[in-house]
């Protein structure tokens, strides 16, 4: 088979990049077949098992013929499971309707949309960054072009309106938010939204949020962009079950946005993936309506994210030189990676070393654009989190040196 450099692409995927964090676990995984100690701290992946209840539901609805296609938009329970819980936690801005939600193959594939549907050749995207790295992937497969926001460190790596303002152009149609944010784990207020919603809504620029994450928080609940959105006319948000119900493989994800765009993206989802699995889509019907069940399953989850996240920055400020930011929520710690000589990118060494030497897998800044960083995932049991992050600490001081 020849190499894909020398495969004639078409334009839309000439530039595509594989998933850094994809890559990462792949390369960890291959590693510990080959027989060795890894600790793999590179997945966006809750290590808990999807609560029993869930996973009753979706044997009840396949044992009762639930096995068929759907509407492309989801089942109408569980788009109305989806509206009745965002207008029960968030929906400052009113009512969330059935109709207004288009369930997808995880959220992924909804922010794809999302993305493809509103942003084209010429349009220019805001993205604060450090960022998810498909945010980059998807605007650039919109054809349109992504415009990286810095935020500082000191804040947490967080934008502002006005940083976001400082960026844009004529040619500014939209921006990606992502509170709580994978990879620094920090959390916007109600009042720094507001302001970056306020902004958008003057410019009337679309806002695509991604709030998988939001139920993940260890302070007073995060605020959704729902809450505090003058109106939701150019608003996308989007959620799923992966992370707060520990369901990643059951790819439950939807946009909430306003009904005509919604059909908007259920044609374009039509010409695609058509309906998100039949079983799954039962299985987050029961994850969002049996709502005590769920909630002292998530609480449980949450508690122990805080735990293993309080640990393993014990550990790493033994290290004085060690810069890490204090996640709100999510579950990764973000730290700069030691100095790197000869213009070699820090995070990419340092990702590197604690790999093949040290046995921990992490992802380098630079799948986020930020070279000089990495990513740590500690959605691992505690004593693994425990000995991988005194790994990186020994492998700061070995590369510091």
């Amino acid at each position: 088979m020849p190499p894909a450099s020398t495969i004639p692409l078409s334009a839309n995927v000439a530039q595509l990049r594989e998933s850094a964090t994809i890559a990462v676990s792949q390369r960890a995984r291959a590693l510990r077949d080959a027989g060795r100690d890894i600790i793999d701290l590179g997945a966006g992946e809750p290590d808990f098992d999807t609560p029993e209840f869930i996973r009753r539901a979706a044997q009840r609805a396949m044992d009762s013929g639930a096995t068929r296609y759907t509407a492309v938009e989801g089942i109408l329970p569980l788009r109305q499971a989806v509206a009745e819980e965002a207008s029960h936690r968030w929906a400052g801005a009113g009512r969330v309707q059935a109709d207004e939600v288009v369930v997808s193959t995880g959220s992924k594939q909804a922010l794809f949309n999302a993305c493809f549907a509103l942003f084209g050749p010429g349009d220019e995207v805001l993205i604060p960054t450090p960022s998810w790295t498909s945010y980059y992937e998807m605007v650039t497969l919109a054809r349109a072009s992504c415009v990286p926001v810095v935020g500082d460190p000191a804040n947490g790596f967080k934008v502002t309106a006005d940083m976001l303002c400082a960026h844009s152009t004529a040619r500014t149609r939209g921006l990606m938010l992502n509170s709580p944010s994978n990879p620094t784990g920090s959390v916007y207020s109600a009042v720094e939204l507001r302001d970056i919603l306020a902004l958008a809504a003057e410019r009337g620029w679309w806002t695509i949020s991604d709030e998988i994450y939001i139920r993940i928080a260890y302070g007073a609940p995060a605020t959704s962009t729902l809450q505090v959105a003058p109106s939701r006319e150019r608003l996308v948000v989007v959620n799923g079950v992966a992370k707060a119900y520990a369901m990643t493989g059951w790819r439950i994800g939807w946009t909430i946005s306003v009904a005509p765009l919604a059909r908007v993206l259920t044609a374009l989802q039509s010409h695609t993936t058509s309906n998100a699995s039949t079983i799954s889509q039962h299985a987050a019907v029961a994850a969002l309506t049996m709502r005590d069940a769920a909630d002292a399953a998530v609480g449980a989850m949450v508690e122990q994210f805080r735990t293993r996240r309080d640990v393993a920055l014990g550990i790493l400020r033994e290290e004085p030189r060690i810069q890490v930011l204090s996640p709100e929520g999510a579950f990764y710690l973000f730290l700069r990676a030691p100095a790197a000589e000869g213009g070699a990118s820090a995070g990419d060494r340092f990702a590197e070393h604690l790999l093949e030497v040290g046995g921990v897998a992490l992802v380098p800044g630079t799948a986020f654009m930020a070279p000089d960083w990495v990513r740590v995932s500690y959605a691992a049991k505690q004593s693994q989190v425990e000995e991988a992050t005194h790994r990186v600490v020994q492998a700061f001081r070995t590369l510091s040196r």
